[in-house]
């Protein structure tokens, strides 16, 4: 079975993976977990509370497909944690390693952004994480599929469901009318 590990902070943006891990769980059958810095309780922006199946650093590598870090505004602050060594171990083993939003800073920070196309909430985003991919930065509102490197502005959450599910080669015409579905709105004005 095919098994995703989503990162949950503090703070994390409730909307940004919310599609991808009900797309994922509901209609393919795959098994989405919640991970979080030592295991902890945690509560969103809109106040939902998470206690999670795992810490970051029980994580195995081997025991999944795609590890995804939720966007939230602690990626930003000194108070960050460091979840770099999982990170590169996931990616050192081949899976999937998607961020959207902040999120994106830790994937800048552990390197995984040097050498591949990316995206983030705006050109400015990574470069105070000292990363060397600037060059490769793609400025574009949708998400950007690198390899099995996934990455998306917090706006992005049905392009960010479709790169990751594609990347784990899961994307299916079904996938396709979800995602136009979810996208629409952004082709309309208020």
């Amino acid at each position: 079975m095919t098994t995703i590990v989503t990162i949950l902070t503090d703070g994390y943006a409730d909307w940004e993976t919310a599609l991808l891990n009900a797309a994922a769980r509901q209609y393919l059958k795959v098994e989405t977990l919640f991970a979080t810095p030592g295991g902890t309780q945690v509560i969103s922006s809109g106040g939902l509370r998470v206690t999670p199946d795992m810490a970051v650093e029980d994580i195995d590598p081997a025991a999944i497909d795609a590890i995804v870090v939720n966007g939230g505004t602690i990626w930003s602050t000194p108070d960050a944690p460091d979840i770099t060594s999982t990170l590169r171990a996931v990616s050192e083993a081949g899976k999937v390693v998607a961020g959207i939003c902040d999120g994106t800073l830790t994937l800048a920070r552990a390197g995984l952004l040097d050498t591949v196309k990316h995206t983030s909430n705006h050109p400015g985003n990574l470069p105070p994480t000292g990363y060397k991919g600037e060059a490769l930065y793609q400025d574009q509102p949708q998400a950007v599929v690198d390899g099995k490197i996934v990455t998306a502005p917090g706006s992005a959450p049905a392009t960010f469901m479709g790169g990751v599910l594609e990347t784990l080669g899961l994307r299916t015409p079904d996938v396709a009318h979800y995602i136009g579905l979810y996208g629409a709105e952004h082709k309309t004005s208020a």
